[in-house]
């Protein structure tokens, strides 16, 4: 149970979701459009990890070779996970930024602003079904959220046990969205100025949250991966 939550830590920490929570403040009618993107977020959250633990395993498919994928799996997702941190703490991925970055400045203009992304225009509209379809694409399931909802078909906690995991990782899987809209709702203007340096502070230490985070995930799954082997 303990790996769920700290899975669930990691798949919370969400800079798209925190971009995306701090724009839609900023709008008219904030308070609908937070509860527009939830609503799409928990809709295929949901849907996905109810699928996965009562479809997918109750048909007995992953069931037989459970017990020698599971070390694998471990070992694996250890594996990509410690990759992950070792991109992110060597600066690879900030360079390839870069790089990207000089390249669209040699075409625009040296001097020209940054345009707002996609998803920015599309927020900016104000409506509540985009909101949706956007929690929809951005909620789709990362490694985080598969490796807990495998992990929690192996604790064979019973249907409501299971069901009330799944609800629960999702709730701390979305609280970047959920602390703003029942702070909208309770004290909207201060709200908009904590999120706003909470977005700072995040900004600034994000990289070394992950790089720690992603490291000592692949490091237990890879001990966890190596025990399940040796017994």
């Amino acid at each position: 149970m303990g790996d769920i939550f700290l899975l669930s830590l990691v798949a919370a920490a969400n800079a798209t979701l925190l971009a995306a929570v701090t724009v839609m403040l900023f709008l008219e009618n904030p308070k609908q459009l937070l509860l527009g993107y939830l609503a799409g977020a928990l809709l295929v959250s949901l849907t996905i990890g109810f699928v996965i633990v009562f479809v997918v395993h109750d048909s007995g498919a992953t069931e037989t070779a459970q017990n020698s994928l599971s070390p694998s799996m471990d070992i694996a997702l250890g594996a990509i996970f410690l990759l992950v941190s070792y991109v992110l703490g060597s600066g690879r991925d900030e360079r390839l930024k870069e790089r990207r970055k000089k390249k669209s400045e040699k075409a625009d203009g040296d001097d020209a602003e940054r345009a707002p992304s996609k998803t920015e225009k599309l927020l900016g509209r104000g409506d509540a079904r985009i909101t949706f379809a956007l929690g929809v694409v951005f909620t789709l399931p990362g490694v985080a959220y598969l490796a807990a909802l495998r992990d929690l078909q192996q604790l064979e906690y019973g249907a409501a046990g299971e069901i009330l995991v799944i609800l629960g990782f999702n709730l701390m899987l979305l609280i970047l969205l959920e602390v703003p809209l029942v702070g909208y709702l309770v004290a909207p203007e201060r709200t908009v100025v904590v999120v706003q340096r909470f977005r700072t502070w995040l900004a600034q230490n994000s990289r070394r949250i992950a790089v720690v985070g992603a490291a000592g995930l692949g490091v237990v799954l890879l001990l966890r991966g190596a025990i399940g082997f040796l017994t």
